[in-house]
């Protein structure tokens, strides 16, 4: 049963092919004010972006009986021509960055009309709905730096792993040492996330030209890590966090201060990460401010909001930060937590944020439009590097 799946799914995809590969040679008269989001194979194809933020998806299966589009969870019947030229128009979408998939006669797979990215768990299709005014998320006139995926070996898993490290423009001619962000992805993701959907070269390219952040290295670690004993890190808790953070301050941080020109100081170091990763930058950054001096969580969950996550204990989670605050604040130079307005963890993060306040915890907290998603995360970003390395 699973061969004749994969057989179907490649059958599938061959016929889906046909689609991108015609695409290149017609050319038709689209929706006005439509265009064709940078995440598309092919520039003058589909799907298209319309005026009001809508998505027209066509899809050429004319041997498949049902397709649909799976767009960030929700389905949407597509309705066939005689031509065997399935289409259908989503509602509007927020801003920024969304997974889809196909569903052709009940076979979920990516649509070889978009580029690949690895989401969700697999590989999968997405799409990029502008907003604007962010154009500090595009490729501008301005210097710029690199990314470069380099291998290092794990003391966790015994194996070589990789890492994507962003050296600004600076790097190659300055001699001095540059203060470095580890940088955490999300559940379903990996090192790719924050460098390909993330954009973040991007961001700090700009924002470096401009003035506006200091130049910095940034390595995104895949923080998805089995241990030698066959365990595997995760949990939203101190001791599910245990494998990578051995990952990271015995494997990650020791190979990139060996063959960067970094900062080795707690100051010169900072930490952040979106929902799994923002839990991970909660526990293990502010559980080791001998390390990082630095800390970004980005709509964890951990607050509440999600299965599993209730009555969280602060001062239990990390022991000094209500009973003696001062000294918390004393190693900390930044503190920042930020949430999407739409994301279910959205209450659960203010009130914690609140509490925190209450009790005088120098935290910073910022909340932007969109739910669960890479634009919050971008402005996540965006704003937390402009606070780092100030003093």
């Amino acid at each position: 049963m699973r061969t004749s799946r994969i057989v179907f799914t490649v059958m599938i995809t061959a016929i889906l092919c046909t689609q991108v590969a015609a695409q290149g040679f017609q050319r038709e008269s689209f929706p006005e004010g439509s265009y064709s989001p940078v995440t598309n194979v092919n520039r003058n194809g589909y799907p298209r972006v319309l005026s009001d933020n809508s998505v027209m998806f066509r899809v050429n299966a004319p041997q498949a009986q049902n397709v649909q589009i799976d767009l960030c969870g929700t389905k949407y019947d597509m309705q066939k021509s005689e031509d065997g030229i399935w289409a259908v128009t989503t509602k509007p979408q927020v801003p920024g960055f969304h997974y889809y998939f196909l569903i052709v006669d009940g076979v979920s797979t990516a649509d070889p009309a978009s580029q690949a990215f690895y989401g969700c768990g697999r590989w999968s299709s997405a799409i990029e709905i502008q907003e604007p005014g962010m154009d500090d998320f595009e490729v501008q006139n301005v210097p710029h730096g690199e990314v470069r995926t380099v291998y290092y070996w794990s003391k966790v898993e015994n194996s070589w792993r990789p890492l994507m490290i962003y050296t600004p423009a600076s790097y190659g001619v300055s001699k001095h040492d540059f203060p470095v962000v580890y940088i955490q992805h999300g559940g379903g993701e990996d090192h790719r996330g924050w460098m390909e959907q993330g954009r973040t070269a991007q961001i700090l390219d700009n924002l470096i030209a401009k003035g506006k952040a200091r130049p910095m290295i940034v390595v995104s670690a895949n923080s998805n890590v089995h241990s030698r004993n066959g365990g595997m890190s995760g949990g939203y808790n101190w001791q599910g966090m245990q494998t990578f953070r051995s990952e990271l301050l015995e494997s990650v941080i020791p190979f990139v201060e060996k063959n960067y020109r970094v900062r080795k100081d707690r100051k010169g170091r900072a930490m952040c990460g979106l929902s799994m990763g923002g839990g991970q930058s909660f526990y293990i950054g502010l559980r080791d401010p001998d390390t990082f001096a630095n800390v970004g969580v980005f709509s964890t969950g951990m607050f509440g909001g999600i299965q599993g996550a209730s009555n969280f204990d602060l001062e239990k989670e990390v022991p000094g930060i209500l009973t003696d605050t001062h000294k918390f604040n004393q190693q900390f130079d930044v503190f920042f937590v930020t949430c999407g307005e739409q994301d279910p963890r959205i209450e659960y993060t203010r009130d914690i944020v609140n509490k925190m306040r209450k009790s005088n915890v120098e935290v910073r907290f910022n909340s932007y439009p969109g739910d669960h998603e890479w634009q919050v995360w971008r402005k996540s970003l965006y704003e937390f590097v402009q606070y780092l390395f100030r003093n």
